[in-house]
Protein backbone atom coordinates (compact mmCIF):
# COMPACT_ATOMS: atom_id res chain seq x y z
CA UNK A 1 0.00 0.00 0.00
CA UNK A 2 1.38 3.42 -0.41
CA UNK A 3 1.73 6.45 1.49
CA UNK A 4 -1.25 9.09 0.29
CA UNK A 5 0.58 12.62 -0.27
CA UNK A 6 -2.60 14.27 0.99
CA UNK A 7 -6.11 13.32 2.64
CA UNK A 8 -9.07 15.00 2.45
CA UNK A 9 -12.35 15.14 4.86
CA UNK A 10 -15.37 14.17 3.79
CA UNK A 11 -16.80 18.08 3.32
CA UNK A 12 -13.98 18.49 1.12
CA UNK A 13 -14.89 15.64 -0.93
CA UNK A 14 -18.37 17.48 -1.22
CA UNK A 15 -17.50 20.31 -2.25
CA UNK A 16 -15.03 18.83 -4.78
CA UNK A 17 -17.80 17.02 -6.59
CA UNK A 18 -20.02 20.41 -5.83
CA UNK A 19 -17.14 22.16 -7.85
CA UNK A 20 -17.02 19.17 -10.56
CA UNK A 21 -21.22 19.24 -10.98
CA UNK A 22 -20.95 22.84 -11.87
CA UNK A 23 -17.83 22.64 -13.93
CA UNK A 24 -19.39 20.70 -17.24
CA UNK A 25 -19.08 17.96 -18.44
CA UNK A 26 -15.22 17.96 -19.14
CA UNK A 27 -14.79 18.58 -15.20
CA UNK A 28 -13.25 15.51 -13.58
CA UNK A 29 -11.82 16.95 -10.24
CA UNK A 30 -9.42 19.59 -8.71
CA UNK A 31 -5.67 20.07 -9.05
CA UNK A 32 -3.74 21.57 -6.22
CA UNK A 33 -0.49 23.09 -6.26
CA UNK A 34 1.53 25.95 -4.61
CA UNK A 35 2.78 29.01 -5.65
CA UNK A 36 5.56 31.81 -4.84
CA UNK A 37 3.60 34.60 -4.09
CA UNK A 38 1.85 36.74 -0.74
CA UNK A 39 3.68 38.50 2.24
CA UNK A 40 4.51 34.86 3.42
CA UNK A 41 5.85 33.63 0.36
CA UNK A 42 4.27 31.08 -1.00
CA UNK A 43 -0.09 30.39 -1.92
CA UNK A 44 -1.74 26.72 -2.28
CA UNK A 45 -3.18 26.87 -5.75
CA UNK A 46 -7.15 25.50 -7.00
CA UNK A 47 -7.92 25.10 -10.48
CA UNK A 48 -10.69 22.61 -12.11
CA UNK A 49 -9.26 19.65 -13.46
CA UNK A 50 -10.33 19.31 -17.23
CA UNK A 51 -8.15 16.61 -18.50
CA UNK A 52 -5.63 14.86 -16.11
CA UNK A 53 -1.59 14.87 -15.87
CA UNK A 54 -0.27 11.68 -15.64
CA UNK A 55 2.54 13.06 -14.06
CA UNK A 56 0.07 14.27 -11.13
CA UNK A 57 -0.41 12.47 -8.22
CA UNK A 58 -4.16 11.54 -7.30
CA UNK A 59 -6.02 11.51 -4.37
CA UNK A 60 -9.67 10.07 -4.36
CA UNK A 61 -12.48 10.00 -1.59
CA UNK A 62 -16.14 9.52 -2.13
CA UNK A 63 -15.82 9.54 -6.02
CA UNK A 64 -14.41 13.42 -5.81
CA UNK A 65 -10.76 13.82 -7.47
CA UNK A 66 -8.24 16.06 -6.52
CA UNK A 67 -4.42 15.26 -8.25
CA UNK A 68 -1.41 17.03 -6.72
CA UNK A 69 0.83 18.98 -8.79
CA UNK A 70 4.76 17.39 -8.85
CA UNK A 71 6.03 20.53 -7.98
CA UNK A 72 4.08 20.42 -4.55
CA UNK A 73 4.47 16.92 -3.49
CA UNK A 74 7.31 17.61 -0.75
CA UNK A 75 5.54 20.83 0.69
CA UNK A 76 2.09 19.14 0.85
CA UNK A 77 3.47 15.37 2.19
CA UNK A 78 1.13 14.36 5.14
CA UNK A 79 -1.64 17.51 4.23
CA UNK A 80 -5.05 17.35 4.92
CA UNK A 81 -7.20 19.24 2.65
CA UNK A 82 -10.78 20.34 4.38
CA UNK A 83 -13.32 23.15 3.39
CA UNK A 84 -15.33 24.92 5.78
CA UNK A 85 -17.95 27.50 5.73
CA UNK A 86 -18.05 30.64 8.47
CA UNK A 87 -19.99 33.60 9.05
CA UNK A 88 -17.25 35.95 7.02
CA UNK A 89 -16.01 32.96 4.33
CA UNK A 90 -16.49 29.50 3.12
CA UNK A 91 -13.12 27.94 1.56
CA UNK A 92 -10.81 24.49 1.24
CA UNK A 93 -8.36 24.53 4.09
CA UNK A 94 -5.14 22.99 4.10
CA UNK A 95 -3.59 21.28 7.74
CA UNK A 96 -0.38 21.28 6.68
CA UNK A 97 2.31 19.95 8.78
CA UNK A 98 4.84 21.43 6.78
CA UNK A 99 3.64 24.89 7.17
CA UNK A 100 6.31 26.91 9.45
CA UNK A 101 4.05 30.47 9.53
CA UNK A 102 1.37 32.19 7.27
CA UNK A 103 0.39 36.03 6.88
CA UNK A 104 -2.12 37.59 8.67
CA UNK A 105 -4.85 37.88 6.10
CA UNK A 106 -4.45 33.76 5.81
CA UNK A 107 -3.73 34.40 2.42
CA UNK A 108 0.01 32.85 2.32
CA UNK A 109 1.95 30.63 4.06
CA UNK A 110 6.22 29.40 4.64
CA UNK A 111 6.27 26.23 3.48
CA UNK A 112 9.03 23.28 4.15
CA UNK A 113 9.88 20.33 2.67
CA UNK A 114 8.76 17.05 4.35
CA UNK A 115 11.23 15.56 6.38
CA UNK A 116 11.67 12.36 4.37
CA UNK A 117 13.95 10.74 6.67
CA UNK A 118 11.39 11.67 9.70
CA UNK A 119 8.85 10.13 7.54
CA UNK A 120 11.21 6.66 6.97
CA UNK A 121 12.18 6.35 10.88
CA UNK A 122 8.19 6.42 11.85
CA UNK A 123 7.79 3.18 8.79
CA UNK A 124 5.49 5.75 6.80
CA UNK A 125 6.83 4.91 3.24
CA UNK A 126 6.59 7.37 0.35
CA UNK A 127 5.81 5.67 -2.79
CA UNK A 128 3.73 7.39 -5.31
CA UNK A 129 0.34 7.12 -5.49
CA UNK A 130 -1.64 5.10 -8.76
CA UNK A 131 -2.56 6.77 -11.35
Amino acid sequence: MGFAVMSMTEAAAERVKAIVGNGGPDAKGIRVGIKKGGCAGMEYTINLVMEANAKDDLIERDGAKVWIEPSAVLYLLGTELGFETTTLRSGFIFTNPNQTSACGCGESVELKPADLAALAARGDAVVPAQH
